[in-house]
């Protein structure tokens, strides 16, 4: 069972997105979002450009439907509301590609015809696509906001030791200090990575 508070935090920022003037709340969101919308686009077989518009669209319908949307977690989440629109959004700019009657088919270098390559959005499986997306992308946007609130120092000694896989030696002796401040400092990064992963995750989920 949720708390009371729990449901609270997790609604917080959808009811900040109905008022037009919170800029703050409006980044927030695009910037959790923005790249999961992306990349779920992308993986659905649309170029680039495709996928920039279907995250705009995404954005303006959910602009449109905030001042009148009522969150329910009884009925759903937030993320599969958006899921949907997603989807929706997809399918719209698949159907702007496929051929007319007249162009569906082609001749090929045999003489033989064939139907135009149109991607099928039923071949991929959305819902796993969007998960493994949110995850990544959850992390991403952790790991921005964590860099922004400890020191420098900390944030390279943690990416070089993390992220680029250097040996801890080679890591202490890069920024001058000891192997266990290399130790003690990956695991504070990590300890508030998942605080702020999981604060996002009741925020926004």
């Amino acid at each position: 069972m949720q708390s009371d508070d729990l449901i609270t935090t997790r609604t917080s920022l959808i009811r900040r997105l109905k008022n037009w003037q919170d800029n703050e709340s409006w980044q927030d969101f695009f910037n959790v979002y923005w790249k999961l919308v992306y990349g779920v686009a992308r993986k659905a077989g649309l170029p680039d450009h495709e996928a920039e518009d279907v995250v705009q669209e995404v954005l303006i319908a959910v602009a449109k439907h905030m001042p009148t949307f009522n969150y329910d977690p009884a009925i759903g989440s937030f993320k599969a509301w958006l899921l949907n629109l997603t989807r929706w959004r997809i399918l719209d700019e698949l159907r702007k590609r496929r051929p007319s009657p007249s162009h569906a088919m082609r001749e090929t270098g045999s003489g033989t015809a064939t139907i135009e390559a149109v991607p099928d959005p039923n071949a991929l499986d959305l819902n796993a696509v969007w998960e493994a997306e949110w995850e990544a992308n959850l992390l991403t946007v952790a790991q921005e906001k964590v860099k922004r609130r400890i020191e420098p120092q900390h944030s390279q000694i943690f990416d070089f030791y993390v992220n680029k896989e250097w040996p801890p030696e080679k890591v202490a002796e890069r920024f001058g200090v000891s192997v266990e401040v290399v130790y003690q400092i990956k695991h504070r990064v990590i300890e508030h990575l998942r605080t702020e992963v999981s604060r996002l995750e009741k925020e926004i989920t």
